[in-house]
């Protein structure tokens, strides 16, 4: 039996790498905007006005009905509760490949090769 390991949970349900990190900013936002309720006290009604949806949109936000949001709403959310949502990228590592040559012409010559 074959064990794959994955970063994340957004990893292993994903279909795509783009899925995933969509899915991955979604939840961090709604995580956030949860606990900016949770630490607040607010009701669903006076959460809805602090970031200007309506009290059914907080009821599906702190229920993690992710599928319902787009990364667009919860950083217009985010940004209209006074938050500064950031997007960080990462570039992917360049691995370094060292291959060697073994045709005697060209014995102990080594080439590099850069590798995504």
């Amino acid at each position: 039996m074959k064990t794959t390991h994955y970063l994340s949970v957004w990893d292993a349900i994903s279909d795509t790498p783009q899925e995933a990190a969509s899915m991955k900013a979604r939840s961090k936002l709604m995580m956030e905007l949860s606990e900016i309720i949770n630490t607040r006290k607010l009701r669903q009604k006076d959460a809805a006005e602090l970031f200007g949806v309506t009290q059914p949109r907080i009821s599906d936000l702190t229920r993690g009905k992710i599928h319902l949001f787009s990364l667009d709403m919860l950083m217009d959310m985010a940004s209209t509760a006074g938050m500064s949502p950031e997007v960080i990228v990462t570039k992917p590592r360049i691995k370094r490949v060292i291959a060697r040559s073994s045709t005697s012409s060209s014995r102990g010559a080594t080439s590099v090769a850069l590798a995504a």
